[in-house]
């Protein structure tokens, strides 16, 4: 076994403001066994301008030394396998596929460690609850509302009681990344998945046995701390949030409402339903959803310039739509 360093770890520092290049160097260390790909690759789940990629052989110790300004962050191995990490940490994992199934083992800093073993009990309990992740497969299955949001519920209990287990042992910063993933699907749940299914499957809201659509996210506090703000399904549950947030409003007065379907008034949306930090990381995952897209990227460019003008926000949103844009 022997060690390879990627020539990317330069590359990757070159590309980054000379602000990150001083912060704590985060360092990957991943043995990848039992795949067939020619290539192992790094990516960072929060921005383009982390990632590496390595000529695969089986033992071989791939190692990755970067900076970002994003903590915490969600590494994943050849796309599937997700690594949380915050700036500064170090961590050793190996990969062995057997199969369908996947087996990973952490070293290196402790309590990044226990964090991502909380990660995996998650995923166990979302396995254990048939708990789908996307919203989309559900509906095909014919997966009902009312059901779908009992689970969902059922999950941030499950959720809540594993992160108490861990409480002292797991970063505190990580395992609020893990409960903001599985917040933002739960949220999702509530508000995207009925009108879903009533669209899918042609039963109307009012008949799915869910009480009053529009109350269900009475007494959810949306989250606004630093774990939340990296999270880009935080992000896209914030944005789809603003348009439940304006039709309810607009009931409520007894105006009628039609759901804005394009990207300037999306962004009117969001705009008029956050402040703060809310607003500035909805405005960026939306920006940022839209020009990966790579359709009709000029219609960013001025409600780009409007977020940076008007809200100014933090550099590495901007280093990364900047990357985006080039």
């Amino acid at each position: 076994m022997y060690k390879k360093t990627v020539l990317a770890t330069l590359s990757a520092a070159l590309l980054l403001p000379a602000h990150a290049q001083q912060q704590k160097r985060t360092v990957l260390e991943a043995q990848v066994y039992g795949t067939q790909q020619e290539m192992v690759y790094f990516d960072c789940l929060q921005t383009p301008m982390v990632k590496a990629e390595f000529h695969n052989n089986p033992g071989e110790d791939f190692h990755y030394a970067f900076t970002t300004d994003f903590s915490p962050m969600v590494m994943l191995v050849n796309g599937k396998t997700q690594v949380l990490m915050n700036s500064g940490d170090s961590l050793h994992v190996v990969v062995r596929y057997e199969g369908n199934k996947r087996n990973v083992q952490w070293s290196g800093s402790e309590r990044t460690v226990a964090a991502n073993r909380l990660a995996q009990e998650v995923s166990n309990v979302c396995r254990r609850l048939n708990y789908k992740t996307q919203l989309l497969s559900c509906a095909a299955l014919g997966i009902t509302p009312k059901a779908r949001i009992d689970s969902a519920r059922l999950m941030l209990a499950e959720v809540g009681r594993l992160a108490d287990k861990y409480k002292g042992k797991a970063d505190p910063q990580l395992v609020a990344y893990i409960q903001a993933v599985q917040e933002a699907s739960a949220w999702m749940s509530m508000i995207e998945y009925p009108p879903m299914y009533e669209e899918i499957r042609h039963q109307p809201i009012s008949e799915q046995g869910i009480g009053d659509y529009w109350t269900l996210m009475d007494g959810v506090s949306l989250r606004d701390d630093d774990a939340a703000m990296s999270c880009p399904d935080y992000g896209a549950m914030l944005i789809r949030y603003s348009l439940y947030a304006q039709e309810r409003e607009a009931r409520k007065a007894g105006k009628g409402y039609e759901r804005p379907g394009k990207l300037e008034g999306i962004f009117n949306a969001v705009k008029a339903t956050y402040t703060g930090r809310q607003r500035e990381f909805a405005l960026y995952t939306l920006l940022c959803n839209f020009i990966r897209n790579g359709k009709e990227v000029e219609r960013a460019l001025p409600l780009y310039k409007e977020y940076k003008e008007a809200f100014h926000p933090q550099k590495v949103y901007t280093d990364v739509l900047d990357q985006l844009l080039q």
